[in-house]
């Protein structure tokens, strides 16, 4: 029996409320579409050609392929709904893969997915569904959004926490979130899977993706290596100690906690502690060294009730993710030296890489509140010298 459906908090008559939905080709979209179809939405599918599919299209657990624009069509056709493919790869390859190159050359490491959410998926396609005159766009995403007391939204954690998304999905707006739409926020896998097979959906035993969409087979260092070569120019791998240990392979191969790959032999295990693009130069220590205490952040997104300046001078309590496969952690908000935007941390975190997000939360539970967050530029190690975890 098909469970029953998400609350929409769509008011009106559906058959009068028009409804983009985002579809991807995999299930999860897909069941976003027969769900809103079969409670007489007025549903319009879109698929975002995002990329050249060529080598792409016949690898699996890969999504924006030629073969997942092949499967929604063959998806809106099932459930009798129009269905368009829209050519976004100029913007996508502008907002999305070049900035995931130079984000490697620079010695930081990036998260496409969150630039592709807060730009061509949200920012560009909220814009295309108003002008095909859809009042909200629907996504398969794995988040709740729920209406506040105030008359706002908030975006909360998936009811599903391992398949929680919202750490991805940070910097959408306040006013984003008044059109935008996710339906699987509150159910799980499982329930996705048995609705798309009741629907009779041709993608209903489809593998999720995995790799980051724009990368054939998953080897990134190609894609940043033909955009952006600098990456790729060999250096020093040097100890905090001030030791040349070894030469690399180029700064795009490494990441803040990475252990393995370095190509040094040494008698006690080492971490990438951090990149210096400018010098070419990758600097490891032991794993004591990756302690953090204090993150600074740039290009803040706030969703919390008050201010987000008032939030800072309060120095409110927050839960903080710095990976998208960690718990959020306890920590408050407040300022660096330097004036910029900081979290500090109530036990200290290991891993915090430059370019990743810093996604802030009211709670660590499964229903916790999104609050915003913002891209990690520095971290402040707990122990300030080598002195200190030797």
């Amino acid at each position: 029996m098909i469970p029953a459906a998400p609350p929409f908090d769509m008011p009106g008559d559906p058959a009068s409320i028009r409804v983009v939905v985002a579809m991807s080709g995999g299930v999860d979209s897909s069941v976003v579409a027969g769900l809103l179809a079969r409670a007489g939405y007025d549903v319009v599918g879109v698929t975002l050609q995002l990329y050249d599919h060529g080598e792409a299209a016949h690898r699996r657990g890969a999504c924006c392929a030629g073969q997942d624009i092949y499967d929604a069509s063959e998806v809106a056709r099932t459930l009798g709904i129009p269905h368009y493919v829209l050519d976004y790869e100029s913007r996508f390859q502008e907002e999305v893969i070049d900035r995931f190159a130079a984000s490697y050359a620079a010695g930081v490491t990036p998260i496409p997915c969150v630039d592709c959410n807060r730009t061509v998926k949200f920012r560009d396609l909220l814009a295309t569904a108003e002008e095909l005159g859809a009042r909200y766009l629907a996504t398969g995403h794995y988040v709740a959004s729920r209406a506040l007391p105030d008359g706002r939204r908030g975006l909360f954690r998936a009811a599903e926490e391992a398949r929680d998304q919202s750490y991805f999905l940070y910097a959408t707006t306040a006013a984003q979130l008044d059109r935008l739409r996710f339906p699987l926020g509150e159910m799980r896998k499982a329930d996705v899977r048995a609705l798309a097979a009741e629907f009779g959906l041709p993608v209903a035993d489809k593998p999720d993706s995995q790799d980051i969409c724009f990368v054939p087979g998953g080897d990134y260092a190609e894609v940043v290596e033909r955009l952006r070569p600098e990456a790729a120019e060999p250096g020093d791998i040097v100890h905090l100690d001030g030791r040349v240990l070894g030469r690399h392979r180029g700064v795009m191969h490494y990441t803040i906690g990475q252990r393995k790959g370095l190509g040094i032999a040494t008698p006690e295990p080492l971490y990438v502690i951090a990149i210096d693009a400018a010098r070419r130069e990758v600097r490891v220590g032991p794993r004591e060294a990756l302690a953090v205490r204090a993150i600074h952040m740039a290009d803040v997104n706030w969703l919390g009730d008050m201010p987000f300046e008032e939030a800072v001078a309060r120095e409110a309590e927050v839960f903080v993710k710095v990976r998208s496969t960690r718990p959020p952690v306890p920590a408050r908000l407040g300022r660096g030296a330097d004036g910029t935007p900081a979290v500090y941390l109530a036990v200290g975190e290991e891993g915090v890489a430059p370019g990743q997000a810093c996604v802030l939360y009211d709670g660590a539970g499964a229903a916790a509140r999104l609050y915003g967050g913002g891209t990690i530029v520095k971290a402040e190690r707990v122990a300030k010298s080598i002195a200190e975890v030797a």
